[in-house]
């Protein structure tokens, strides 16, 4: 199995939305990354990055006033890295903007997989607010071949993926384990130190949900097994991954 990293885009604003106890004065730019896992006979994209229309203007874009406080640049969309003509899957760790923004630029024939407890929640105006979602990156799958998932999944059926359920950040947020020696922690942990500080960023459906999906991060982590951040600029890295 082949894995890679895209970084699909960046995104600068206060620290202290990421990390808590942070300088809120003091700015932070960190990629947004996509990765795409290939065998002889699948092509699997773990989540889709920022869709082009809403860098430029997220308040806009999203008709919500706090994508405002978002600065959003695009490195390249999803579409100019990879052939998503070939993909066979579709991973969403979870349905922030930008983890699914670029959804409806892939071909809606790709099953796409989500955990149930997200989906519903991403449907729950009450649980929108909380979380910040934005319908308008996640309507376009209401057409799509949507495959809800209710806890851990063995993707193939061979143990080579298998999606965790890591929620907290939002409901059913989901990491993902290639091979046996890397896991794709998603935003569980933001950057590498939140593993062991559970420094959390300043908004989530579940902080005590989310420290117990860390807690189990963690236990990976210290067996040997490689577990990346969602968003650290000083471990991220695009290029290709040893599994």
């Amino acid at each position: 199995m082949k894995i890679e990293m895209f970084n699909v885009g960046w995104i600068s604003s206060s620290a202290a939305i990421w990390r808590q106890g942070e300088d809120p004065n003091q700015r932070i730019r960190f990629p947004v990354p996509a990765y795409l896992l290939e065998t002889e006979r699948e092509r699997i994209l773990i989540d889709t990055g920022l869709h082009p229309a809403a860098v430029d203007d997220p308040q806009s874009y999203y008709e919500r006033p706090e994508a405002g406080l978002f600065e959003l640049r695009l490195e390249r969309d999803i579409t100019a890295q990879i052939d998503v003509g070939t993909l066979t899957h579709v991973v969403l760790t979870h349905l922030h903007f930008d983890h699914a923004g670029a959804l409806a630029l892939l071909p809606p024939s790709v099953p796409v997989f989500v955990q149930r407890s997200e989906w519903e929640g991403a449907h729950d105006e009450a649980t929108v607010r909380r979380n910040f979602f934005y319908p308008r990156d996640y309507q376009a799958l209401d057409d799509r071949n949507l495959v809800l998932l209710d806890g851990d999944h063995d993707l193939l059926g061979d143990g080579s993926v298998t999606l965790l359920l890591t929620p907290g950040h939002t409901p059913g947020h989901q990491s993902v384990k290639v091979g046996e020696r890397l896991v794709l922690g998603g935003d569980v942990a933001h950057f590498s130190a939140t593993l062991d500080d559970k420094r959390f960023p300043v908004f989530a459906e579940d902080f005590s949900a989310q420290a117990r999906s860390v807690d189990r991060l963690r236990q990976l982590r210290d067996s040997g097994i490689t577990v990346l951040p969602g968003h650290d600029p000083g471990v991220l890295r695009p290029g290709p991954l040893t599994t």
